[in-house]
């Protein structure tokens, strides 16, 4: 966050905000009042707690005014600058006191969840569940997926479905996340798995923002309704073919009739 956005969403918010009982009468009220709204939410995401609302406003009319000023230009600058600093580091504290929490969240959930009937761990760390085990073909890197899925948080929290916007989701099996690509290969057309993926196979430390925290373990309901690509079906009709060519074990009324 830049200085200059900083000393202008807070002279501004401020100014708005210490008006009483604003009467939007005109069309030069209305954009006040909504450039207030948005500078105040800046202000409130920098940490308007800490700001003197009072100088605030005394540095506003001192400038529209055209009063001598009570501070010098570089005196500003630095203070702004020292300001901005303080709020970084305090914001990087947090970010790394949440990172921390949600890895040790993530990691005593899977340890528990991987003692489960019917979870299975793989050698990546990656967890799932079969709910139900189809027989089309296995997707590849190559190919691309028609799914209907439900993702949450540890808590229970749906951050996306597509059974909410009731329409299945087409994409490249390559282009998401770690674990859906390990956990989509798994899968065979009709199938539906329960995936538990740990925050490395996810979106790390960074997240998602808003929806997904930094480090967070995730679950996701996965239905693979249909694969979409020539490798995986080449696979499944190969080994079709080669499953029907195999010579079968002759049957005891055979073997007698062999005999005569």
């Amino acid at each position: 966050m830049t200085y200059s956005k900083i000393l202008l969403a807070t002279a501004i918010a401020a100014t708005i905000g210490s008006v009483q009982a604003v009467e939007l009468k005109n069309e030069s009220d209305k954009v006040g009042y909504a450039l207030g709204v948005d500078m105040g939410s800046t202000v409130k995401e920098i940490g308007g707690d800490k700001i003197n609302l009072e100088a605030v406003i005394s540095g506003l009319k001192d400038a529209a005014e055209g009063k001598e000023l009570a501070m010098k230009r570089e005196d500003m600058d630095k203070t702004m600058q020292t300001f901005a600093e303080a709020r970084m580091k305090e914001m990087q504290a947090q970010l790394e006191k949440e990172i921390a929490a949600n890895a040790e969240a993530g990691k005593k959930f899977l340890d528990e969840n991987g003692k489960k009937d019917g979870v299975k761990t793989t050698d990546t760390g990656l967890q799932y569940k079969v709910e139900k085990e189809g027989k089309g073909a296995k997707p590849t890197k190559s190919d691309s997926v028609t799914v209907n899925y439900e993702g949450r948080l540890l808590d229970g929290t749906v951050f996306d479905s597509s059974y909410e916007r009731k329409e299945p989701v087409t994409f490249n099996v390559s282009d998401v996340i770690p674990g859906w690509v390990e956990g989509l290969q798994l899968m065979n057309e009709g199938s539906k798995y329960t995936l538990y993926i740990p925050s490395n196979l996810a979106y790390g430390e960074t997240g998602a923002p808003p929806s997904i925290p930094p480090n967070a373990t995730l679950t996701f309901d996965v239905e693979l309704l249909k694969v979409n690509g020539d490798t995986a079906r080449a696979e499944a009709k190969a080994a079709d073919a080669q499953a029907a060519a195999k010579p079968t074990e002759a049957k005891p009324a055979d073997a007698k009739e062999a005999k005569k």
